[in-house]
């Protein structure tokens, strides 16, 4: 038999490049004065800038601006920003922290999608958990229903992150069990659980359309992961006017252009500036599956200017107009999931069973709409924070909130901050703010 010898390929290769040029980050202090610089310089890879970006948003610093290139398979960032008091990071166990996620000794450049864990939603509670994944047709009190089965089921709520965004909803919720303050791993208890998650989902739906439960025991990124689910679950679709608390709002200006000579897509986008605005654009061009070779990111003063060089990743070119219009319906979806208008109400109780339920139980009665939510917990404290608006439409009374302070004031600290309408007022600049603190228990937490 005649023998056949192949070229022998090194396994390590492909790495080759990794390992003599392996990824450097620099925190510069000195170049700017209102600012920290921070540097990243890094062999190319898919998705390496969603991930730099996820890092420095997951440590809560504002990026002021950012000049991204990453053209000839080398990657080139630059980020101005600040702690979220706006100052200069001096903060050592930060800058390692950044050093850590983005220098030489981390994984940025592995391609098991695991370089950064993250946050965990604010997970502080001893023991495991079971992350349970909710899409599905939004509607008044049904965050109120999704909490009453999980009670039901004597599951504690550690931490979730709820969304809403053109009637659809998602949310990942964590949950351990009472009794033993690990994750709820018996089949038949989680079987029954899906079936009842699943049922209030469809509510008068009978096809339950777009309904979806799903449970994890491992970890997933929060934040990412919603807008996963709410691409997949195409949010960007339908829409039309949108309004808050009976107000017009003013929608993001997104412009989609072709650069014929370079072979780009040029994604144009101006709107409101806030908190994490560049993680989620960055994040559904990710979920698109496209690449951005060249951008530059302004905040001026309320609003955020941002330029995208972007391919698709198969380099493939679409339908010129089909593909505009869905580039500029998903990032305005991207930028509006996280949007919420009319009141933000922060609660902070002893953490048990069945608060969840409780607290939205009382919103719903009270005839308020959650239209996103934050459920943390730390120690034997829960902290959560809702934003609502009235379920009619309308401008939330302040007799409402009187009423929920009869209800639940004597318990919990309530905390009532009106969110702003329009960019004209960010958030930042001196909205009405109203602490409804109420019982001993609140200064016993303090304690």
């Amino acid at each position: 038999m005649e023998r056949v010898c192949w070229p022998y390929f090194d396994p390590e290769y492909e790495n080759l490049s990794q390992r003599i040029n392996p990824p450097r980050v620099s925190i510069d202090n000195a170049t700017c004065s209102d600012c920290t610089l921070v540097k990243v310089d890094s062999v190319n890879k898919p998705g390496i800038l969603l991930e730099v970006v996820q890092v420095l948003t997951d440590l809560d610093l504002t990026i002021s601006k950012a000049y991204i290139s990453s053209d000839g398979g080398w990657f080139m960032d630059v980020f101005h920003v600040t702690d979220q008091q706006g100052n200069k990071l001096t903060d050592r166990k930060t800058i390692e922290d950044i050093e850590k996620a983005l220098g030489p000794k981390s994984n940025i450049l592995s391609t098991d999608g695991k370089s950064w864990t993250g946050k965990r939603v604010g997970v502080h509670s001893i023991g495991d958990y079971t992350a349970i994944e909710l899409v599905g047709t939004d509607r008044p009190g049904l965050l109120s229903e999704i909490s009453a089965v999980l009670a039901n089921f004597h599951c504690n709520v550690v931490a979730a992150e709820v969304w809403t965004h053109n009637m659809r909803v998602a949310c990942v919720v964590y949950i351990n069990d009472d009794a033993t303050c690990r994750a709820v791993d018996d089949p038949k208890r989680l079987s029954a659980m899906e079936e009842q998650l699943r049922n209030v989902l469809r509510g008068r739906d009978e096809d339950g359309k777009g309904a979806c439960t799903s449970f994890s025991m491992g970890f997933t990124h929060t934040d990412r992961r919603l807008h996963q689910m709410m691409f997949a679950d195409r949010d960007y679709e339908g829409g039309g006017v949108l309004e808050g608390d009976g107000i017009v709002s003013s929608r993001p200006i997104i412009t989609v252009d072709r650069c014929e000579d370079k072979g780009y897509l040029l994604v144009n986008v101006r709107c409101k500036d806030r908190p994490k605005l560049l993680f989620d654009t960055v994040c559904t061009l990710t979920d698109m599956q496209y690449l951005v070779f060249h951008a530059s990111i302004v905040s001026d003063g309320p609003y955020a200017l941002q330029e995208y060089y972007i391919r698709h990743v198969d380099g493939c070119s679409l339908d010129p107009l089909g593909e505009k219009e869905r580039v500029i319906k998903c990032m305005e979806a991207a930028i509006r999931r996280r949007v919420s208008e009319g009141l933000s109400l922060e609660l902070c109780a002893r953490d048990r069973v069945g608060l969840l339920s409780d607290v939205t139980r009382v919103l719903r009665e009270n005839g308020l709409s959650v239209t996103r939510a934050g459920v943390t917990t730390v120690g034997d404290q829960a902290m959560n924070v809702f934003y609502v608006r009235d379920a009619s439409g309308n401008p939330v009374d302040m007799k409402t909130i009187e009423s929920l302070r009869q209800e639940i004031g004597h318990t919990m600290m309530l905390n009532v901050k009106k969110v702003p309408t329009n960019a004209e007022a960010p958030e930042s600049s001196g909205w009405a703010k109203t602490s409804l603190s109420f019982g001993s228990l609140f200064e016993r937490f303090l304690a």
